[in-house]
């Protein structure tokens, strides 16, 4: 049997300019969407802005716009018309029966990308829930020109149900399976994390905007074997592997999936299982594009976006800034931001930055040192005396902190310092409080 490529989709990329929202990263803002075409796997054959001074409620684009665009599509032979902003199904019905071809808007495309990327199991459960809820709200579009069904038989005949209210209950059949068995991994996934609470090691969390470099910072760290590519979105799926920390001690590092501006609430809510990794964390790392001009703006929709799953700062949890692609820096610029990390770690009421290049090492050495400070800053260093009758309490102690002295007397006896996290701290206080020496 012949085995033939499967032509890629030609894509005209439009985004529509409205004069009151972020006008003047309008460039940037395209560069973002043809990023996440081409991570589609699609052909970017034209990519435009879009001035928009009146929303039009029936198509968003003025009649001549819409004209021109036309005749871009027929004139490059595209088969996929891609709206950076958010459609109503009325509105992409309608410009898919002027242009002729398919239309998405963003939402539908990060979708259709999360899809592409999905590996594993509640990955593809995840991904498939936003799609179908996203689905649910177009049935419009395609199923406007059919009557309605006849229900029963002979001339008795009721009006029956639509084809749209038929497909709709289909897929909120569809839907209900989809949350059992997610439900389902959601449980194996929370007793995982169980396990892990359980464990000694303490858990960092990458976050940041997609492509700042997260999963590249993961297999720089750990013997992680990722996928690090320079594409948006080239990590869907949570990893985890163990963080060897410079004084021998160990954590777990996660790498997961990177944030976007305009996240669709739908994938947030489908997500919400992954993204507890994040909340549960005892450390994040927010991995920032530092060579990216609109960086400051990435770094407010990745907190945005905690806020939402109610993680990060505002939630007080401990958050470390990591400067990525200084490498792209040079000149006086990037003296500047060696001056500006410094600084940040002389506050306590600042978020720690570190200035690194993950492809060629610079500033990984000193990140690791301020990942061991926060996750120590409140541990307790205790004394103890173990005599050998209570021997479990030593190997307890070397299984869950940090020994930083050991001695073991003629008696039998062994004294040690140790170093434990909160909680190990007083589960072992309150179980051999009486071999602690005060």
């Amino acid at each position: 049997m012949l085995e033939r490529d499967i032509p890629r989709e030609r894509a005209i990329v439009l985004h529509p300019r409205f004069a009151n929202n972020r006008a003047d990263d309008a460039d940037y803002d395209l560069e973002e969407a043809v990023g996440l075409t081409e991570a589609l796997d699609a052909e970017c054959v034209e990519a435009r802005i879009i001035p928009i001074r009146e929303v039009k409620v029936s198509n968003l684009f003025g009649s001549g716009q819409i004209e021109d665009i036309k005749t871009v599509i027929k004139a490059h032979e595209a088969t996929l018309a891609i709206v950076n902003a958010s459609l109503s199904p009325v509105q992409q019905r309608n410009l898919e029966k002027f242009w002729k071809c398919k239309v998405i808007d963003r939402t539908g495309l990060i979708l259709e990308i999360f899809g592409l990327r999905a590996a594993t199991k509640e990955g593809r459960l995840q991904v498939e829930l936003a799609r179908l809820g996203y689905e649910r709200s177009r049935l419009v579009r395609t199923w406007t020109h059919l009557e309605r069904q006849r229900g029963g038989g002979g001339f008795l005949a009721g009006p029956g149900e639509t084809q749209i209210e038929s497909d709709r209950r289909i897929l909120n059949d569809k839907i209900t399976k989809l949350r059992r068995d997610l439900d389902d991994v959601r449980r194996t996934r929370g007793l995982q994390r169980k396990k892990r609470e359980r464990a000694p090691e303490r858990v960092v969390a990458l976050v940041g905007y997609t492509n700042a470099g997260k999963s590249t910072l993961f297999n720089a760290l750990t013997a992680g074997g990722v996928m690090a590519k320079d594409m948006l979105f080239a990590t869907l799926d949570t990893t985890h592997r163990i963080l060897p920390l410079p004084s021998g001690q160990t954590a777990i590092l996660s790498d997961t999936v990177g944030f976007i501006s305009d996240l669709p609430t739908d994938l947030i809510t489908a997500f919400r299982a992954t993204l507890e990794e994040v909340k549960d964390a005892d450390l994040l790392l927010h991995v920032r594009d530092i060579s990216d001009p609109l960086t400051e703006r990435r770094r407010d929709e990745v907190l945005e976006v905690l806020d939402q799953i109610e993680a990060g700062p505002e939630h007080g949890q401990t958050v470390i800034e990591v400067w990525n692609k200084g490498d792209l820096i040079v000149g006086p610029e990037r003296e500047a931001l060696k001056e500006r990390a410094a600084a940040t770690l002389d506050f306590d009421d600042m978020m720690n930055a570190f200035l690194i290049s993950c492809l060629s090492g610079e500033g990984l050495s000193d990140l690791l040192l301020g990942v061991e400070e926060a996750l120590s800053a409140n541990d307790h260093t205790i004394s103890v005396t173990i005599d050998p009758a209570n021997f479990s309490a030593r190997a307890w102690l070397h299984s869950h902190g940090h020994v930083l002295e050991e001695d073991m007397r003629k008696s039998g006896n062994v004294d040690m310092t140790v170093r434990l996290s909160e909680s190990d701290n007083g589960k072992f206080r309150a179980k051999y409080a009486r071999l602690v020496r005060l």
